[in-house]
């Protein structure tokens, strides 16, 4: 097993047995929720790719909005960056947050 990028709380990055677990991603605060939303699925990207993975390796994915009223702008951003790319199986649901500002929130798992 290897654990990448580790605090005392967390790590971004667990492998074991070629399967890829990235702790929940959120994006900007600032930020609307398709923007938070794309900068989620970006971070992914890059953690993916830091293990030689990506996103057509992802397996499942877990994505919690602050919102249901957001849920189609968030799908809106969902579906065209898996554009060519089969998407992997998902949850989404409703859920507060870490902090009052974000709005979505996602967690995968991958095949390295």
């Amino acid at each position: 097993m290897q654990k990448l990028h580790s605090n005392q709380r967390m790590s971004k990055i667990v492998i074991h047995n070629q399967t890829v677990y990235l702790s929940g991603q959120v994006g900007n605060a600032e930020d609307d929720i398709a923007a938070q939303t794309l900068t989620c699925l970006e971070k992914v990207e890059g953690l993916l790719k830091e293990v030689g993975s990506d996103k057509s390796k992802m397996l499942s994915a877990t994505v919690w909005v602050k919102s249901m009223s957001d849920f189609a702008a968030m799908n809106a951003v969902w579906d065209k960056w898996f554009e060519g790319t089969q998407p992997p199986a998902r949850a989404c649901g409703e859920s507060a947050l870490a902090r009052p500002e974000l709005l979505v929130e996602i967690m995968v798992i991958a095949a390295e």
